[in-house]
């Protein structure tokens, strides 16, 4: 089955709001887990708006499930990750001041920097894997890198799954082929809901892991936390 990795930055963002410890981002974590979630995802940012590298240092000592931090590598995050040494890392080309990430890398134009990358994280035994979009030339450029897995960038899917979700998910499906050609693993994020995901799982082969947060998290205002991720489970059980 499809592993769910909760990513818990707006947690952080409401914490943030009013600069105490409410709601607690560990326990948050921590209950995720026993909720089911495989994996606990988080995206630090230059500005430390919702995750803080505090965070990061503070959930590496007590998440038991699969660590997954995401973000821009500047200099201070390869530090953070070289030092927390989780699971995974997912190199992600957002803006330091984008609201969200918005698009996956040209693993051609940055190949040079991109394999650098991946040698200094593997060097130290944390797996990798790189955002891109649904592109089979980026899923070659990130094979040609080292990198041991891509992340497909599911916004535009999303954007336009209820128009026609065969089209949508079409190029998703020609990417994770060429990945399972490269013998790339296969992980997907981006605007994945309770709305699409049934159907992205179903079509598009290979996929280990996803990483969802803004759906799963405003479920969660009316479902309650554990109810919405046994919910998404199912959706992934279901596929």
């Amino acid at each position: 089955m499809t592993r769910l990795s909760v990513n818990i930055n707006k947690i952080a963002t409401i914490r943030n709001a009013r600069n105490g410890n409410n709601p607690d981002l560990v326990k948050v974590a921590l209950d995720c887990e026993r909720f089911g979630a495989q994996g606990i995802t988080v995206h630090p940012r230059p500005d430390e708006r919702h995750i803080r590298y505090q965070d990061v240092l503070d959930l590496s000592q007590v998440v038991t499930t699969e660590f997954n931090i995401e973000g821009n590598p500047d200099d201070r995050f390869i530090e953070l990750v070289k030092r927390v040494k989780p699971a995974q890392v997912t190199l992600v080309p957002d803006a330091p001041d984008a609201i969200t990430s918005n698009a996956g890398w040209d693993t051609i134009t940055h190949a040079d920097h991109l394999r650098n990358l991946v040698n200094t994280f593997k060097a130290d035994g944390i797996r990798v894997s790189i955002f891109v979009d649904a592109d089979e030339r980026m899923v070659e450029g990130a094979k040609a890198v080292g990198t041991d897995r891509i992340e497909l960038y599911t916004e535009p899917y999303a954007a336009h799954y209820a128009e026609n979700r065969e089209a949508a998910v079409a190029p998703f499906v020609q990417a994770a082929l060429k990945a399972q050609e490269l013998g790339l693993g296969l992980n997907a994020g981006h605007d994945l809901s309770l709305d699409n995901l049934r159907f992205f799982n179903e079509n598009v082969p290979g996929l280990e892991e996803v990483s969802i947060g803004h759906a799963l998290i405003c479920d969660a205002l009316y479902l309650g936390l554990e109810n919405t991720i046994q919910l998404y489970l199912r959706e992934l059980a279901q596929s």
